[in-house]
This record gives C-alpha cells, sequence and structure tokens, in this order.
C-alpha cells in the first residue's frame, strides 16, 4: 500500500488532490469524473465529493489500488 502525505503545515487534503498526487489520475478533470462515477473508495465507503477532505488515516481505494493518507 502507498501512501500520500499531507503537506506539513495543512490539516487535510482533499480527495482529488490526493488521487492526483498518488499519481492514480493524470488530471483534476478525471479526478472528478472518477469520484462523480462512484469508482472510489474512502475507508471502505463509496464517496462523490471531490472536495472531500482528508486528515490522515483513511485508505483510498481506486482501480484495485489502495492508498493510505498519513500526516
Amino acid at each position: 500500500m502507498d501512501t500520500v502525505e499531507i503537506r506539513e503545515g495543512e490539516e487535510y487534503i482533499k480527495l482529488g488532490q490526493a488521487l492526483k498526487k498518488a499519481g492514480l489520475v493524470s488530471s483534476g478533470v478525471e479526478a472528478k469524473q472518477v469520484i462523480q462515477d462512484g469508482e472510489v473508495l474512502v475507508s471502505g465507503e463509496v464517496e462523490t465529493r471531490r472536495g472531500k477532505k482528508l486528515f490522515g488515516g483513511e485508505v483510498i481505494s481506486f482501480m484495485g489500488e489502495e492508498i493510505k493518507i498519513v500526516k
């Protein structure tokens, strides 16, 4: 399982940004589409909000890949 770190000094990272940072999507437009289509899970639940704030500890699942958000 790969990890995505929240930037130092930041409280959270948004779901769309985390997908891009992890390299699971190539653009914000692609992130928006796959999230709205219900293809992304956050901690085992379908998440359809691109702006969902992730504070650390969550696991994102997309296309067989899992990414853990760390502080």
